[in-house]
């Protein structure tokens, strides 16, 4: 199942709902792309991909600095998981294949 491509994502945070773009590229088992949103965009780090599943972070500034770690699965045009944020703890996101 490929991951590439353009997704529209909705990300459940402790401030509320966040809508977010992010642009996927793999090769082999590594993920590249860059992520974009309200507080402007960042470039993954730590992507992969195995099967079905995928995992990559972003840093943020806004509203506090923060590492963002991502970990889903991707079932055709549709991607689930959890986002870790931080001391804050886990929450969903979904995304759709734009």
């Amino acid at each position: 199942m490929s991951v590439d491509g353009n997704w529209n994502m909705t990300l459940s945070t402790p401030m509320g709902e966040r809508k977010a773009t992010l642009t996927l590229t793999s090769s082999g088992n590594t993920l590249t792309g860059t992520q974009a949103g309200d507080e402007g965009s960042a470039e993954i780090a730590e992507g992969k991909v195995d099967g079905n599943a995928v995992s990559w972070k972003i840093s943020i500034q806004k509203p506090m600095p923060l590492t963002l770690d991502f970990n889903g699965t991707v079932n055709g045009d549709a991607m689930e998981g959890q986002m870790g944020v931080g001391f804050l703890g886990n929450f969903p996101f979904k995304g759709t294949r734009a």
